[in-house]
């Protein structure tokens, strides 16, 4: 009778719908609110000589112009290293760095102030790709390693022992996350050197700590709110608290309210990205396609500062597997240095690099062997019955075993309820067809194994507080932020649940730093998980003290009073025992309040039993493993390269969803972008740094028409997750790495018009250009069609 389970509609949708959801750029201006903006360096690296304000500072309506020099406490912060600058004093290290502060009483005021600022910098020789930061020894971090079994042997005797090689590289582009809301902030400043912070973030925590470093006060004279925002996918997770700690020092040295909201323009060119990756690889596989050995290399371009590249890359390494088991592997990481903006967190953080990797390897040792990439894929997969190393292939390279392995199953089902035998020899009948001279078609199905929980132990922790009033209504104060993802209906549907209460009785507040402390990001797809127990943490305590107030009240006749025994449910209490009297929820808790029963009580959740060595790179770092698999269908023309997707079915093992609705909007949500970061979204960049493609008419996300119109999608039955709230499974992020299955479908057709045993390159995105130019070297007769899927129906 509760409500967990149940497609409860989004608690902001018709506000949504209607234009009635406020966000920062809604919010009404205050008395003598300043509007803020900055002046970024126009070269991607030099020294800086001069700074001239002189001119600016006169315009009428400008009210004040900072420095560096101005900062009042820290000019430098970073969410892992303290190398960023809020504004530059010495060198800028990309273009549009921001180099001077403006505060403003009219954007025509702001518009002539940023003409007149004249800076003179002396350039220094930039770096932007990879390549070149290799060639220059530019690097962020450290090599990082995974590794296990002996590499070096299995690959030094790959011929003695009747295995195949191959050595090749892979280029695996960007994206731009494309929130609707561009990074916002108001600064409002209090009494006694006190700001109230309104942020458009994903971690409050973050935002009120830098701000109250750069501002140089107290933690706890900063409050970071966040209502909701317009979207974030990991760009809101760090690089918020740089123009919250703008719109901070305005708001701290004019004592007046301050804002400042970026265009899209800039929001684009100047913010983080996902970071471009590129693997050189070595594998070794048998007849079968079952891999023996792979020794890689993973290069990943992190901008001008380190942000959050090193558990990026972190987690590229621990899903290098993706969803197989390799007995040798030796996986080297490393971050590139280079003078573009500092890359960041983006769904998924580093997963989908390390995923298309080991995919793009399946599907040319398929092309090798002339196999069908799904065969090779299904004896690969962890707990697969047909390979050689079973049944001990349920271990991780860093050490964690795969519970609750559902992959073979997964596998099966989906080719089976895609029709994948079939349709691969039509498929095959199609591209031997004279059709195929002007259009080729692609398959391809691929799984995804997801680690969920922060790889950081630490921040595997949440704490909520549940206040319940005298009319039975209660409210949820959590540090999980809203962003479209549906975290604050399914907490209200958890706790309503709980305390056997109507949904409609619940709400969740605004996320608040003086409410919550300390606390982690709404990240790494864990935000449900650990908020959602920490307010059941607070919740079973206040049942249990409603309870004892309840048992006198609704115990059967001749039975003594047992708080064990009364139930709450769709807004009533009684007890279990027999017939006895109810009583309402709201009369329980006025009774309550009555005899001065505490009606509020705080929460804490950590995630047990995760441990990781960062040294060793060993340890069991993920609660449970997400798993989902997709099958996608393409066609491209093969005189202009342009690619339509034409069918796709995805599988998700969601657990036991808490909404179903909701969840299955994260599952096309997130495979959408995916896919869009796999075929059209490209991030072009001038010869001088200058991102190129920074507006919608540049830089392509998925149109409705980039849609296939065979879209399907289906849960997967696990009910064993048991370990996981109300044994449901994370959906944030793992959807997006099934976006893969178009590339890999890509990949498929293009190996028709390569000759036998011939490789088809392909890097990602793989844009329309990208194929044509593709499609133009491989001028060779069509393959035969490849063997038939052995493991399916």
């Amino acid at each position: 009778m509760g409500v967990v389970g149940k497609s409860i509609p989004h608690e902001s949708a018709v506000g949504h719908v209607t234009g009635a959801s406020q966000f920062i750029d809604d919010m009404p201006p205050l008395h003598r609110e300043l509007i803020v903006d900055v002046v970024g360096s126009p070269i991607a690296h030099g020294r800086i000589v001069s700074i001239d304000i002189e001119a600016a500072e006169k315009i009428p309506g400008v009210a004040r112009i900072f420095t560096a020099r101005d900062i009042p406490g820290h000019n430098t912060f970073g969410p892992v290293a303290k190398d960023e600058h809020l504004l530059a004093d010495q060198q800028v290290t990309f273009l549009g760095d921001p180099i001077v502060l403006i505060a403003a009483e009219t954007r025509e005021a702001m518009r002539a102030a940023k003409k007149a600022v004249k800076l003179t910098i002396d350039p220094l020789p930039p770096l932007f790709s990879i390549d070149d930061a290799i060639a220059a020894d530019s690097f962020l971090t450290p090599e990082r390693k995974l590794e296990r079994g002996d590499v070096e042997t299995v690959l030094s005797t790959a011929f003695q022992e009747q295995l195949h090689t191959l050595q090749r590289t892979l280029d695996i582009g960007g994206q731009d996350h494309f929130y609707l809301e561009s990074h916002a902030a108001l600064a409002v400043p209090g009494e006694g050197g006190t700001m109230h912070i309104h942020s458009s973030t994903q971690h409050p925590s973050e935002v009120q700590m830098i701000v109250a470093e750069v501002i140089g006060v107290p933690f706890n004279h900063v409050v970071c709110s966040c209502k909701r925002m317009g979207g974030g996918f990991g760009g809101k997770e760090t690089q918020a608290a740089q123009p919250a700690a703008m719109a901070a020092v305005v708001a701290h040295l004019t004592g007046r309210p301050a804002r400042i909201i970026y265009t899209k323009d800039d929001d684009m060119k100047f913010t983080g990205k996902r970071h471009p990756f590129k693997a050189f690889y070595k594998v070794a596989f048998d007849d079968n396609g079952c891999l023996h050995a792979l020794d890689l290399r993973l290069f990943s371009n992190g901008g001008c500062t380190l942000d959050l590249s090193a558990p990026v890359l972190d987690r590229a390494l621990f899903h290098i597997d993706n969803a197989y088991f390799i007995p040798n592997i030796r996986a080297i990481g490393r971050v590139c240095k280079t003078n573009l903006p500092s890359n960041t967190a983006f769904r998924g953080f580093g997963g989908p690099q390390g995923v298309a990797a080991i995919e793009n390897i399946i599907q040319e040792i398929a092309q090798v062997l002339n196999k069908d990439a799904a065969d090779i894929r299904r004896i690969n997969c962890y707990g697969s019955e047909t390979s050689p190393f079973a049944p001990h292939n349920l271990e991780t390279p860093y050490g964690q075993t795969v519970q609750n392995n559902v992959l073979p199953k997964l596998l099966d089902q989906l080719a089976a309820d895609a029709n994948y035998t079939k349709r691969r020899e039509e498929i095959s009948t199609y591209n031997r067809s004279p059709a195929a001279r002007t259009h080729l078609k692609g398959l391809a199905l691929t799984p995804v194994k997801f680690g969920i929980s922060f790889t950081n132990t630490m921040m595997n922790q949440a704490n909520a507080l549940v206040n319940v009033y005298l009319d039975g209504t209660v409210i949820v104060s959590t540090g999980a932020t809203e962003m479209g993802q549906g975290v604050h209906t399914r907490i209200r549907q958890l706790v309503a649940d709980d305390l056997g209460i109507p949904f409609h009785t619940v709400l969740v507040a605004t996320t608040a730093t003086d409410k919550n402390n300390n606390t982690s990001p709404s990240a790494a797809s864990a935000t449900t998980d650990l908020n959602g127990m920490a307010a059941l943490d607070a919740t079973t305590r206040l049942r249990a003290r409603l309870a004892a107030v309840a048992a006198p009240v609704v115990a059967p006749p001749n039975m003594p009073p047992s708080p064990d025994t009364v139930l709450f449910q769709d807004g009533e209490v009684f007890d279990t025992r027999g017939s006895g009297p109810r009583s309402t929820f709201r009369d329980v808790v006025c009774r309550a309040h009555t005899q001065r029963v505490n009606l509020g009580e705080r929460g804490f959740y950590a995630t047990p039993n995760i441990h990781f060595d960062r040294d060793t790179f060993k340890g069991a770092p993920f609660l449970y493993f997400t798993n989902g698999a997709a099958c996608a269908e393409v066609l491209i023309d093969r005189l202009t390269g342009d690619m339509k997707g034409l069918r796709v079915d995805l599988l998700m093992d969601a657990g036991v969803p808490i909404n179903p609705g909701i969840d299955r909007g994260q599952i096309i949500g997130g495979f959408i972008q995916g896919m869009g970061w796999c075929t059209t979204e490209e991030l072009k960049y001038s010869d001088t740094g200058a991102l190129l493609s920074h507006s919608p008419t540049t830089y392509k996300i998925p149109n409705i028409s980039d849609v296939p119109p065979i879209f399907n999608v289906n849960f997967f039955h696990n009910d064993q997750n048991h370990i996981s709230i109300k044994r449901s499974k994370a959906l944030g992020e793992p959807p997006l790495l099934l976006g893969l299955s178009v590339w890999a479908a890509v990949k498929d057709a293009l190996s028709y018009a390569a000759g036998k045993n011939e490789i088809a390159p392909l890097s990602l995105p793989a844009t329309n250009e990208q194929i044509l130019m593709r499609l133009t070297k491989l001028k060779t007769p069509a393959r035969p069609a490849p063997a038939p899927l052995q493991s399916t129906p």
